[in-house]
């Protein structure tokens, strides 16, 4: 007969959803941990840095520099990644 098939004509595996890697896992927990510190956390801080001086309260400056560190993070990450291509590419110049 015609048109009995398997029915199925998905690409994917069955049985395979959505997988996260470690650093994923890890990167999520991070987060939650980090949004519970700032909300446990909601006082005002005065901040003083050379002749700055101002006050925030205590989860915007945790985010702030969870940020600064992620971007510092990821910069440096990028600069490693420029290494390793230009090393590659001198190795198979020679």
């Amino acid at each position: 007969m015609v048109g009995q098939g398997s029915g199925g004509t998905t690409s994917a595996p069955e049985g395979r959803g959505l997988r996260l890697g470690g650093g994923a896992i890890a990167a999520l927990i991070g987060v939650g941990l980090l949004v519970v510190f700032m909300f446990q956390n909601t006082e005002r801080i005065t901040l003083d840095f050379l002749f700055w001086s101002f006050t925030w309260p205590l989860w915007l400056f945790t985010l702030v520099t969870a940020l600064i560190g992620a971007m510092v993070w990821f910069g440096v990450g990028v600069v490693r990644r420029h290494w390793r291509r230009t090393a590659r590419r001198a190795d198979r110049r020679d």
